[in-house]
């Protein structure tokens, strides 16, 4: 029966039966919840309503037999979470199985199962059971409708009652199917993205220093507001893995995470990349686009590297954060959105606005909860466990036979300067897994900082030209027959890289140290197939 016309029979029994506004609704409002608990605890207590009783239970099909999700009524918490085993005589399996409703007296029917009512101090009299069937046709649960007045006196067992009882199952069943399914579909979503974070390498916060701790703590409890998050720490502590672990840990967690690298994009392309943009706002504008922030609507917004956003770009993410809306290029009207802006940087922020490269407004804004991650260096204690993590992560990822370090071996990296912090950590092991063939990493496996490029090792001056030769200009030809050795590309990917390096991967400054602007500079570096990872 469609949905308006069960309404309608609602409404116009509404006097006959007494019905409230609330169940002669509850068809209409039944597919406009989505929440597991929230829509089956509606549903049954309609039901219990519909049928002036005072208790209810749904069940559902499991393998092992068929276990309540709700209750209702007096002890309903002793009934929920109970599983009635396969095989043994039931009145909910019954009804599973054959597909069919029925009326039971629990005292004279032998297919109630009493161990569900043990304890209790009401026993049910009259059971009203409905089987639950998806719009397929498929049985995956039983809804009980359950009178516990002497004689099973309060049950309403008309011909004519049943049948419009079982239009009303019949569409809540559904609703609730929907539901269920979605709730399971939901829970292998989440099981798939921590499968692929694995498989790609993701790392999990590994940790128990003080140091550490305190971070995860502040972590937890930032999660719990919607307020905006200001993470700092050097480079390779690990700022978007907790990013993420506020998002996962908020009441957002089911919204989008989405990820920008301020840094990692030419200015002309961050601000339509952040806002979107309108169909024919510039050269190739051939339809509209939505921006970072109207995607991740009810989610969180995560701005990595927020020290090299340009000044002009800075008031529009001000007026996010200060009235939740948006305008994409080209566009006339503001939008509004409902993000969370967490954002990070190893810059320092108070220096840039005092030397007038970063908003001191916006500072203040994106600064409502600090969150300050501990170098490698301030939590030593830590690093045995990560150094076990990456190597059994990394070997079970790749398929390879299980390594394990030395004594000495972990006593060295223990010791070891890593400036790069956690990530340089990562790659170090993912090295020496790499070199290593025997199943034991030993202290003369492990390369020396130079060896292995740690950008923390002093390095001895190149020798200085000699002095003769400059004299009489062989030293200028002398460095341009070296030169010739390497190809144009070679020579300019060595330039970019240095740049890159002395500018701590700052591309801006780096630009500017080159005397071009950074949109040409980035052009290069993606020909050149330089990027940070």
């Amino acid at each position: 029966m469609p949905r308006a016309r069960f309404s309608g029979m609602l409404r116009q029994n509404f006097r006959d039966y007494a019905m409230s506004p609330s169940i002669s609704d509850f068809p209409k409002a039944l597919f406009e919840v989505l929440e597991t608990d929230k829509l089956q605890r509606r549903f049954l207590e309609a039901l219990v309503e519909f049928q002036n009783v005072e208790r209810g239970s749904l069940w559902i099909k499991r393998p092992d037999g068929y276990q309540c999700i709700e209750a209702t009524g007096d002890e309903a918490d002793r009934l929920v979470g109970f599983l009635v085993p396969r095989g043994k005589p039931s009145i909910v399996g019954w009804v599973i199985e054959n597909g069919q409703m029925t009326i039971a007296e629990p005292g004279k029917d032998k297919r109630h199962f009493k161990e569900a009512e043990s304890g209790m101090d009401v026993k049910s009299t009259l059971i009203l059971c409905y089987p639950l069937v998806l719009k397929d046709g498929d049985v995956y649960g039983a809804v009980e409708i359950i009178d516990t007045a002497h004689g099973g006196s309060r049950l309403n067992l008309s011909k004519e009652y049943l049948e419009l009882l079982e239009e009303f199952v019949a569409i809540g069943s559904i609703a609730l199917g929907n539901a269920l399914a979605f709730a399971d579909q939901k829970k292998e979503t989440q099981k798939l993205k921590r499968i692929i974070g694995e498989f790609r390498g993701e790392t999990p916060l590994v940790g128990k220093s003080p140091a550490f701790k305190t971070a995860l703590d502040a972590a937890a409890n930032y999660a719990r507001t919607d307020f905006p998050v200001l993470i700092t720490g050097e480079s390779g502590t690990g700022k978007e893995l907790f990013a993420r672990e506020i998002h996962r840990l908020s009441p957002r967690k089911d919204k989008p995470f989405l990820v920008q690298n301020v840094s990692a994009i030419p200015d002309t392309l961050l601000e339509s990349e952040l806002f979107g943009y309108k169909k024919g706002a510039f050269t190739g504008a051939d339809r509209d686009k939505i921006g970072l922030f109207e995607a991740a609507n009810g989610g969180t917004v995560f701005l990595d590297e927020i020290g090299d956003m340009p000044l002009g770009l800075q008031a529009r993410i001000l007026r996010v954060l200060q009235e939740n809306e948006i305008k994409p290029l080209g566009g006339a009207e503001t939008r509004q959105v409902d993000v969370r802006v967490i954002s990070a940087t190893n810059c320092d922020l108070p220096r840039a606005i005092a030397g007038g490269v970063f908003r001191e407004d916006l500072f203040y804004r994106l600064n409502v909860l600090p969150l300050r991650l501990p170098a490698l260096r301030e939590r030593p204690e830590d690093i045995p466990e990560l150094l076990d993590y990456f190597l059994a992560r990394d070997a079970a990822r790749l398929g390879l036979p299980p390594k394990s370090f030395s004594a000495k071996a972990k006593r060295a990296l223990c010791q070891r300067p890593l400036p790069g912090n956690v990530r340089e950590m990562e790659n170090l092991v993912r090295f020496l897994l790499a070199t290593v063939s025997g199943p034991v990493i030993d202290e003369e496996d492990i390369p020396s900082p130079i060896e292995h490029g740690d950008p923390g090792q002093t390095l001895t001056p190149c020798p200085a030209p000699d002095q003769d030769a400059a004299k009489d200009g062989t030293a200028g030809a002398s460095a341009a027959s070296d030169l010739t050795a390497y190809t144009w590309e070679e020579l300019e990917r060595t330039y970019a890289l240095a740049l890159l390096e002395r500018f701590k991967w700052n591309v801006t400054k780096a630009a500017k140290a080159a005397g071009v602007n950074r949109s040409t500079f980035d052009s290069r570096l993606r020909k050149l197939g330089i990027n940070k990872e």
